[in-house]
């Protein structure tokens, strides 16, 4: 593994998601799940969300939208609260799930608007420590 790039991704990572829920993550990793880590912090952060070619906001839409379709909830989760750090209003983020709604369903727009929510209070949470 290029050392660098981990280094690099561990960074972006942490000012994305946040540096506690890295830590964490990294910390809690055993033999098992280190690679997984690894991996996507080398290259989903340090290679791709490193790239110049789309802000760290644009890639936030894209997850959104993407993770939202995919129906991941818990990532859902953490992107939300990403997306609150690359400069998104609660009001975007509530179009975005919205436009993902119409293509998706309503009742999974349902469930995207229930994590958000549970997703702003947890950022809220975390502000107020």
């Amino acid at each position: 593994m290029d050392e660098d790039r981990l280094a690099k991704g561990l960074s972006i990572r942490s000012e994305v998601l946040g540096a506690d829920y890295v830590a964490r993550s990294m910390a809690q990793a055993d033999d098992f799940s280190r690679p997984m880590q690894e991996l996507s912090s080398s290259y989903c952060w340090g290679e791709i969300w490193a790239r110049d070619g789309l802000s760290r906001r644009d890639r936030s839409l894209l997850n959104l939208g993407m993770i939202s379709a995919l129906n991941r909830p818990h990532e859902l989760k953490l992107h939300v609260k990403a997306a609150l750090r690359n400069g998104f209003t609660r009001e975007e983020i509530r179009e975005a799930l919205l436009q993902v709604a119409v293509y998706c369903g309503i009742p999974a727009g349902i469930d995207f608007t229930r994590i958000a929510q549970a997703a702003f209070a947890e950022y809220d949470a975390e502000l107020a420590e």
